[in-house]
């Protein structure tokens, strides 16, 4: 087979319907659009909003109000417990968290919780504690530092 024998598969390509071009055509005088009314004008027919008369989906639905917090920070859960696993003395970051499994990704917003206890002393860092999570890190001679949360869009200042 050559470049010039390459063609289409039959029915693939039809041709365009010419309408309004004479009786004979077959699509002549109204052109398909029945006779008379708002869809045989130009321009006419109604829009995507008209539903006939019913009231139309978009007022059917309850109104979406407010607005999108663009300074929210989503934490991603961790729940004393889940520290369990991790050595005595043991340095506890959202990188090792990450690289343990226990989250995806390793810059996502950590927050540490109180279920669970912890028997052994930990340095956990994270980006928020809730007050329970370091009364027991700390009761168990442990130590908890708070990271400051980045945003994404925000640019690091090389110095």
């Amino acid at each position: 087979m050559k470049l010039h024998e390459l063609r289409p598969p039959e029915g693939a390509k039809k041709k365009r319907k010419r309408v309004g071009r004479g009786i004979s055509a077959g699509q002549g005088k109204t052109a398909g659009r029945g006779t008379k009314g708002q869809g045989a004008r130009a321009g006419g027919g109604k829009g995507p909003y008209f539903e006939g008369g019913q009231l139309p989906l978009v007022r059917r639905l309850p109104y979406k109000r407010g607005f999108t917090n663009i300074w929210k920070v989503n934490y991603t859960p961790v729940n004393l417990d889940r520290l369990s696993g991790f050595p005595a003395g043991a340095e506890i970051s959202p990188e090792t968290l990450a690289e343990a499994g226990i989250i995806k990704r390793a810059d996502e917003a950590v927050v540490i919780l109180g279920q669970g206890d912890v028997n052994q002393p930990l340095t956990v860092k994270a980006h928020r504690f809730s007050a329970s999570a370091r009364a027991k890190i700390e009761a168990a001679g442990g130590a908890v530092e708070v990271l400051p949360v980045r945003r994404k869009w925000m640019r690091v200042k090389e110095s």
